[in-house]
């Protein structure tokens, strides 16, 4: 190991997609990661052909909706390497594509709980370590999504767990400032994931046709958040909005 600082990094959701992408681009900037999920062989997947990056690593099944969970976590970080930089409260979920009057209130809970709750006690933890640790301070990347901007179709408890980010990443960066912790939050629209498949097939847009919307490559998705989170703590990118270029999405499609 070189002379430098040490970058920790804890990444929710990190075995599928954005998270997967972000972990990768993570440990290639030279960070070492805590990998976070539900399912530990998926997290596992992510480390697939990375050679002796992988030996920077944790694998740590989590289940951000469980309080004991989350704190597991991240007392396992800092038990093993001391500190925390970083935390990408990426995790998430979406509920059927129904219209509102006929989701159940469970399939509301769940994406509640899991995007912005998850969000909360992870962040919550993230400041317990930060305000502690020499030097104080870290960063929080919060995946806020296009939908903490605007909604889609028959989408009400993403849409509103995406809103209820905005204002968590608001408050956070307010009652951080005094512990030299910085957040901001990055709005993805369209990134080429496993979620995203429908969208080469055709999905229903606002005028109720089906269309077929462009993507992107995820892996511009995890450099913006490398980006984001290499900027010394006297900076901070408060909102970052990356999308396929011709998206729906500016003025009226």
């Amino acid at each position: 190991m070189s002379d430098s600082p040490r970058k920790v990094a804890v990444v929710t959701g990190a075995g599928t997609g954005i998270g997967r992408a972000t972990t990768i681009a993570l440990l290639k900037a030279g960070y070492h990661v805590a990998l976070a999920g539900r399912n530990a062989d998926k997290l596992h997947k992510t480390l697939d052909g990375l050679g002796a990056l992988a030996d920077n690593t944790l694998i740590i099944a989590t289940n951000v909706r469980d309080p004991a969970s989350v704190e597991a976590l991240f007392a396992e970080v800092k038990s093993h390497w001391g500190r925390l930089d970083l935390l990408f409260n990426n995790a998430g979920t979406g509920a059927p594509p129904l219209p509102l009057e006929e989701l159940s209130y469970e399939q509301w809970q769940a994406a509640l709980e899991t995007n912005l709750s998850g969000a909360f006690l992870c962040t919550q933890q993230a400041f317990r370590i930060m305000r502690e640790q020499a030097p104080m301070g870290g960063r929080i990347i919060n995946n806020g999504s296009i939908s903490a901007t605007s909604p889609r179709p028959n989408s009400a408890p993403y849409t509103a767990s995406k809103h209820g980010m905005t204002g968590l990443t608001k408050a956070t960066s307010l009652d951080g400032r005094k512990y030299n912790i910085a957040c901001g939050q990055i709005d993805i629209g369209n990134a080429a994931t496993e979620m995203a498949a429908p969208m080469a097939r055709g999905i229903p847009q606002a005028n109720g046709e089906i269309a077929v919307e462009p993507t992107m490559d995820v892996e511009h998705v995890a450099q913006a958040v490398v980006h984001m989170a290499e900027l010394p703590l006297e900076s901070n990118v408060q909102f970052m909005t990356i999308m396929a270029t011709k998206m729906p999405f500016i003025g009226r499609g």
